[in-house]
């Protein structure tokens, strides 16, 4: 497999992840240590869904973001342009509605969601600005968004060591469980390349989001970006 490059091709991005998808979570909770079950437990204490509720999970991959929604009593859609992560989502969640989508292009009317999400698929998107004024457009007045990303760590020393395990310890732990490791040298590059906290928040209110704020979560290993339609 050819793995994307930072300019994120819209079919080399795809293809990447249609390769990644069968061993996708599992690659995740061991390259996070663990640290992603946290992460997306933070992202539904964040939406707060209410039942009843419709939800779109954008970068949703395999559904494993999009399950805790459902238990909630949300309508999740949970929506990916990797139709080899579709598929593999639709086997292990055949219950869950998934759905093939751009996130510059969304198949959804105008004002259809009452929330939309996003974990650690923004920065693939090839123009982020445009995805997040996307989201804007599908979501209903006073309806809220939450971006969970990858950010940069706010203590220093710590913000070297991490970046050291990045270009590292990253590609070699990625050789013994993924079923595409080179996958995750592109992973690693475009979580360096991506804005800090204060820039993704410029990048959310630029799109038409009110009231941008942020949490950090591991010591700014990952943000919580928070605003409302």
């Amino acid at each position: 497999m050819a793995r994307a490059q930072l300019d994120k091709q819209p079919i080399d991005v795809r293809r990447m992840f249609d390769t990644v998808a069968r061993r996708y979570d599992v690659t995740n909770d061991v390259l996070s240590l663990g640290q992603d079950r946290r992460w997306r437990h933070d992202v539904i204490e964040a939406v707060a869904p209410v039942a009843g509720e419709r939800v779109l999970d954008l970068a949703a991959g395999t559904g494993t973001s999009s399950e805790p929604f459902h238990d909630r009593g949300a309508t999740v859609v949970p929506c990916d342009f990797s139709l080899g992560m579709l598929r593999v989502g639709k086997q292990a969640r055949p219950h869950l509605p998934f759905t093939a989508g751009d996130g510059t292009r969304l198949p959804f009317a105008d004002a259809t969601f009452d929330a939309v999400t996003i974990s650690f698929g923004l920065r693939n998107i090839v123009d982020p600005l445009a995805g997040l004024r996307e989201m804007r457009r599908v979501t209903r007045p006073g309806g809220r968004l939450v971006v969970c990303e990858f950010s940069h760590p706010t203590w220093a020393p710590f913000r070297t060591v991490y970046l050291e395990y990045l270009m590292k310890a990253l590609p070699p732990i990625a050789r013994a469980v993924s079923s595409a490791p080179d996958a995750y040298v592109y992973l690693a590059e475009s979580i360096r390349a991506w804005p800090d906290q204060q820039g993704l928040s410029d990048l959310v209110a630029e799109a038409g989001w009110a009231g941008v704020e942020w949490r950090n979560l591991t010591g700014g290993v990952v943000a919580l970006h928070r605003a409302t339609a």
